[in-house]
């Protein structure tokens, strides 16, 4: 085994060799055990003194992969604490109605997911007695993000322990009577029940790890002693394709969330087939996550393998199991011995003389159903490791059955996800080999039965009491409303006194807001700043002192800019989330903060702040997420518009966020023009979201890196503002150049900076063209049709109401002409619920590199570009001469 001619040189080619002699004759040992024992032994000797080296805390590499067994040998099994008897006839009776639920609904159409509990069944159930904590003891418990095609199993199990009826299950998929249940963990939808949705496959486990992390930050800033909770994340084989499964390993490690266990079912199927079909995804996990720092627990085989082991003295049998791609395992299941036994032991003659002492029913048992996630030993094993492993996190990769004890007409079929009932047949021989007491007769008209023991059933009262020793029932979410108080008047004061003569953009004026409120002796440490990376382009820069970065290590090192006052100071009680390059771990750590009044009966009031487009439009899933999660908090599209952002270009230029937002039911979304309507949104979505009657919504802000000067508030402008429209002036208000009386009238409407043009635009207007505009700020066009929809609602119902846009346009004069820095569709909301003449201008299109006014020039919604458009409105209605139109086009350049 000499150095092969031309090799790569390695990082020991740099380090001096201190004995060459020595060094020589490990070399020389080595090619003698491969000529003499042969390369095998050699690989084997390497392996196991490179495991013996990682477990002696020696500086190596780790190895990447492990032999296709058990992580856990069945000898190093712990006792299970456990009735063994009285659990399996507990997970008999939930995988019985998990799948007679199923079946039953497919009778309206509804269908469901059957397989999946099915091969998970003992990862649930397992956990459920002896490890998940509720959240009786310390209002935390343990976090449960369940797989959501598992939600029948879980189901099955509420309705064993009293807490869904029969007739719910019957209502599976059926909501819209209320009383139904939702397809998938929707807190929403359930919310005593669940409390993390998971469905939208990749979230779960993202989620699952900054929730880890964020039970971390509660512990070291003193608010929550979260050091008893654990998150366990539940996912399949298939869902760790997704890039936002595995975005966050690396986090997991790097700050040691040995708080976290990941459980993966690796049924190796996913929708359509085989998740790796020429490969093995659990040695291409287990190589992933182990590169990435976690603790890697496999428990692949069940108990009646070790005979087939312990006769593998040559490891011929090892060595098969790790070359066998993951679709030749999935047929093995579903064919005979005859098969097995021509296919995977005639690979070779060791194989075939070991396969020549094993019966055909052994050989049945191991390749149909024996594996290590149908095993609550060896289940329990993997759990108890994971939890007694300290300073990573542990990902548990348990084999599993898809299907198991469906029968052959389910089990490790590549449709069985698309598969939705079973016959009467087959639910009769489920029932025969989970051995249920349930008879022919139960099996009317073809329907199958629902299975119960009986409130006060052995079953029952065992499950019950295992519960009770683990903190109450499991999966629940509980709210305790704890009302926060509104910080004090001064905080919001200097927003609403304007800013003088001095310019200040709206990204700051939130700032400024938010420092001041973070001050505050009775909510300012419950304040969650977040960002990913851009602190500096917001302004933030200032926090970093006094507010800290969180770090669950500290600083660990002096900062560049150490003797500077706003210095990089990271911190163990840090307040800040600053996320690096990430706005979906922004985003995770967003949902956790923002649910964490239900999560840990601790309120705390998050607020994300992103660049541009890359918040709704990069994570809009995620904010489906947090609403279906009931999250409270703020979020803020900073640098927004289309126009706003000079040189950025294209891929920067958000024109549409407000639009995605608008189809968000939970969102409640402002465009606020002045830093006093900043104040006066923020003051009202706390009370909205942390007062005495808190509402499920969080808000969207979006604020402009564009200084104007600030003026001071007008007076009794405060509901338009929260409403969604205010007047803010009148032509009438004008310092110079006012129109005459009877001069024609128009009504300017704008959001956000674009407020500054159509200011501009009145001006012109009054001076050059003698038109009278007045003045109006659209805080939320979202609101005032939120407000609109409701009204049309309540027509349907007999009830007349008039939408708030409309009567605070009532009595105006002239058409109303629109504008914003975002697509046109965004002012459109409102339209029909204006009586006057309505048009809008907008930012339509793909943006651009250019000025600001430049861009706003190429995009028509420059002051002179509406006092065109102005003119245009008011000739089409023959107030103004259509000369005018073209005289204006011409006097502007247009």
């Amino acid at each position: 085994m000499s150095d092969p001619v031309g090799k790569l040189p390695s990082e020991l080619d740099q380090l001096p060799d201190r004995d060459t002699e020595e060094t020589a004759e490990w070399a020389a040992s080595l090619d003698a055990v491969a000529q003499a024992a042969g390369t095998r032994r050699a690989e084997y000797l390497l392996r196991r003194t490179l495991q013996h080296a990682e477990a002696a805390g020696l500086a190596l590499p780790k190895l990447l992969e492990t032999d296709y067994v058990n992580t856990i040998p069945t000898a190093a099994e712990p006792e299970f604490p456990g009735d063994e008897a009285m659990e399996a006839r507990i997970t008999a009776w939930n995988r019985w109605n998990a799948a007679a639920m199923v079946t039953r609904g497919s009778k309206y159409g509804v269908g469901g997911h059957i397989a999946t509990f099915a091969s998970a069944a003992w990862l649930y159930e397992t956990g459920f007695q002896h490890f998940f904590r509720g959240k009786e003891s310390d209002g935390s418990g343990d976090q449960l993000y369940i797989q959501g095609h598992a939600s029948p199993g879980i189901y099955a199990r509420a309705f064993l322990d009293g807490r869904i009826s029969e007739q719910q299950l019957d209502l599976f998929r059926q909501e819209s009577g209320g009383n139904g249940l939702p397809s998938y963990p929707h807190p929403r939808r359930l919310p005593w029940l669940w409390e993390f949705p998971t469905v939208s496959m990749g979230l779960g486990p993202l989620s699952a790890i900054y929730q880890a992390r964020f039970n971390r930050y509660l512990h070291n800033r003193s608010i929550k002693d979260t050091a008893n909770s654990h998150v366990w994340a539940f996912l399949g084989d298939g869902e760790m394709d997704e890039p936002e499964s595995t975005a966050a390993l690396a986090l997991a490690s790097r700050e040691q969330l040995d708080n976290l266990t990941f459980v993966i079912n690796c049924n190796l199927q996913r929708l359509d087939g085989p998740v790796r079909a020429n490969f093995r995804v659990v040695q291409e996990l287990e190589a992933q996550f182990r590169g990435a720092g976690w603790n890697v627990i496999k428990s692949l085989w069940g108990s009646a393998w070790d005979e087939l082991f312990q006769l593998d003295t040559t490891g011929a049998l090892v060595r098969r199991l790790r070359e066998v791609p993951d679709a030749q395992f999935q047929t093995y299941a579903t064919r005979d011995v005859a098969y097995i036994r021509q296919h995977f032991f005639g690979a070779n003659a060791d194989l075939v003389q070991l396969a020549g002492v094993l019966s055909d029913a052994k050989i049945a048992e191991c390749f149909h159903t024996s594996r290590g996630g149908h095993e609550p030993r060896k289940v329990y094993a993997a759990y108890k490791a994971a939890l007694e492993h300290k300073g990573a996190p542990t990902v548990i990769l348990a084999q599993t059955v898809k299907g198991y004890t469906l029968g052959a007409g389910f089990e490790s079929k590549n449709a069985n996800h698309q598969m939705k009932k079973l016959t009467v047949d087959e639910f009769k021989d489920m029932r025969d080999l989970l051995g249920l007491p349930i008879p022919d007769s139960a099996f009317v008209d073809g329907q199958v039965p629902y299975g119960h023991p009986g409130a006060n059933s052995p079953e029952v009262q065992y499950l019950n009491e295992r519960r009770a020793a683990l903190g109450g029932p499991a999966p629940a979410r509980k709210v305790k409303h704890v009302a926060l108080p509104a910080p004090a008047d001064r905080s919001f004061a200097p927003l609403l006194k304007g800013s003088g003569k001095q310019e200040m953009a709206t990204t700051m004026a939130f700032v400024r807001l938010v420092k001041d409120l973070m001050r505050d002796k009775e909510t300012g440490k419950r304040w969650v700043p977040i960002v990913p990376d851009e602190a500096r382009t917001f302004g933030m820069e200032s926090l970093f002192p006094s507010a800290g970065i969180y770090s669950p290590l500290g600083q660990t090192y002096e900062p560049v800019d150490r003797d500077q006052l706003m210095y990089y100071k990271e911190a163990k009680d840090g307040q800040i989330l600053n996320e690096g390059i990430t706005e979906a771990g922004a985003m995770a750590d967003f949902i956790a903060a923002c649910t964490s009044y239900a999560t840990h009966g601790e309120p705390m009031i998050p607020f994300y702040i992103f660049y541009s487009m890359f918040g709704w439009q990069r994570t809009a899933d995620q904010m489906w997420q947090l609403a279906d999660q009931l999250g409270k908090g703020f979020i803020v599209g900073a640098t927004a518009g289309r126009t706003t952002l000079t040189g950025e270009g294209l891929q920067h230029a958000d024109g549409h966020s407000h639009l995605i937002a608008s189809t968000n039911p939970a969102s409640l979304n402002y465009d606020p023009a002045f830093a006093f309507e900043i104040a006066v949104i923020v003051k009202d979505g706390l009370r909205r979201m942390y007062g005495e009657k808190p509402e499920d919504v969080f808000y969207y802000l979006t604020v402009y890196n564009e200084p104007k000067v600030q003026p001071a508030m007008p007076e009794g402008v405060e509901e338009g503002i929260i409403k969604g429209l205010y007047r803010f002036n009148t032509a009438a208000d004008l310092a110079e150049a006012a129109p005459a009386a009877d001069a024609p009238k128009i009504q300017l409407m704008a959001s956000g900076t674009a407020i500054h043009w159509i200011l501009e635009a009145q001006k012109l207007l009054a001076a050059e063209w003698n038109v009278s505009a007045d003045v109006w700020s659209a805080t939320s066009w979202g609101e005032l049709r939120r407000e609109a929809l409701e009204c049309d609602e309540a027509l349907l119902r007999g009830e007349v109401r008039t939408p708030y846009v409309t009567r605070a346009l009532e009595g105006t004069q002239g058409p109303v002409l629109a504008v914003s820095d975002w697509m046109r569709q965004v002012p459109d909301q409102i339209s029909q619920w204006v009586e006057q003449d309505y048009t809008s201008l907008g930012t339509d299109g793909f943006g651009l590199s250019d000025t600001r006014e430049g861009a706003r020039r190429h995009f028509g919604v420059d002051a002179q570009s509406i006092v065109v458009a102005a003119l245009a409105q008011l000739a089409r209605r023959g107030e103004v001469p259509a000369s005018s139109v073209k005289e204006a086009r011409e006097r502007y350049g247009i």
